[in-house]
């Protein structure tokens, strides 16, 4: 049986694309590459099949899922990236009640005479006269009580 020239260069075409082919990068090697890209990442995971890479898992925050594809799409092999990952989600806001609120407000500002504050709704409204350096000290204590807002309306004195 003989082939024509045309036949002849296409099935060595053919042999050539299979043997490149063949000399890629493998599904398991690509995948102990991507693993080892995402190692930093707590959370995610990476699984490869015909060198397409698909991460999947829970990470802390926006920039940890970018950094996971942008690893693994720099691993020599990867065809493709689909990121499966997921955000954790913030935990949820607490706003003290007002009544709870108002004590220990005015707990926190037993040493300032000079200062008052009315809650309602979660705000907490500051009036009165405060000295500059005792401002941050009164500031911090009262966003510790989990207030929704706090309005300074009180006057600083030097």
């Amino acid at each position: 049986m003989t082939f024509s020239m045309r036949t002849r260069s296409l099935l060595a075409a053919v042999s050539i694309a299979l043997t490149v082919a063949a000399c890629g990068p493998k599904d398991e090697d690509i995948k102990a590459a991507a693993g080892t890209a995402v190692a930093s990442i707590q959370g995610a995971t990476v699984d490869v099949a015909n060198g397409v890479a698909t991460i999947s898992g829970q990470v802390a925050d926006e920039a940890s899922k970018t950094a996971a594809e942008a690893a693994v799409k720099a691993v020599k092999g990867v065809k493709s990236v689909v990121n499966n990952i997921t955000v954790t989600p913030p935990p949820p806001v607490v706003i003290s009640a007002d009544d709870s609120l108002r004590t220990n407000v005015a707990t926190a500002l037993k040493d300032y005479p000079t200062l008052t504050a009315d809650v309602k709704d979660g705000v907490v409204t500051l009036t009165g006269e405060v000295q500059r350096a005792a401002l941050p000290k009164v500031m911090q204590a009262l966003t510790a009580l989990r207030p929704k807002k706090i309005e300074n309306k009180a006057t600083v004195k030097k």
